[in-house]
């Protein structure tokens, strides 16, 4: 069935994706003096490739429809931003952070109406979804706000909306994507 192997492709995509930024996160809380430069081409690079898995997401059209329905949009931000940080790695941090706050924020919203769509079907764990939406909203809000002046706490802040999204996505790709198996003729 084609459409079972483009919801696949777009989850396990989802899945390995969050992996990676979570391990993002990771380094960044753990080497706050990691290169800007070399972050911005990682990050672009990442944030490239979420969008493509987005836009497939969105194009595979999932049992519930509830995990990737704002992702054609959010998949073309996700490579517009990509290749912003790519292109731009010389910008300041100050830019990057609000572009990734503004992202990040919109993002976690969108995924408590996500919660809020799966309790509405049943779906058990709904209320994992929007706590961790909560968590990353708040870290959105800190890239926004910036209450912090150094660059290493910014590195830090910035592994934590990594860490936060790649959690927030995993747990959503985890609870809300079904993918229908294959019936056998006889119903095994």
């Amino acid at each position: 069935m084609e459409i079972n192997k483009r919801l696949r492709a777009a989850k396990y995509g989802y899945i390995v994706l969050s992996i990676l930024l979570c391990a993002l996160g990771i380094v960044l809380i753990a080497v706050p003096d990691f290169s800007l430069t070399l972050l911005c081409w990682i990050g672009g690079i990442l944030l490239v490739a979420f969008g493509i898995v987005k836009i497939m997401g969105y194009l595979a059209k999932d049992l519930y429809r509830l995990a990737f329905q704002f992702d054609l949009a959010f998949g073309i931000l996700l490579i517009a931003l990509g290749l912003i940080l790519m292109l731009r790695a010389d910008a300041m941090l100050h830019i990057i952070c609000i572009l990734l706050g503004i992202f990040i924020l919109a993002d976690s919203l969108l995924k408590v109406q996500i919660a809020i769509d799966s309790k509405a079907f049943g779906i058990r764990g709904w209320w994992m979804i929007l706590t961790v939406a909560i968590i990353v909203a708040v870290i959105g809000l800190l890239l926004l706000f910036r209450p912090y002046e150094s660059s290493a706490a910014v590195m830090v802040v910035l592994g934590l909306s990594f860490l936060g999204e790649g959690i927030l996505n995993l747990t959503t790709v985890l609870t809300a994507v079904k993918i229908l198996q294959k019936k056998t003729p006889h119903g095994f």
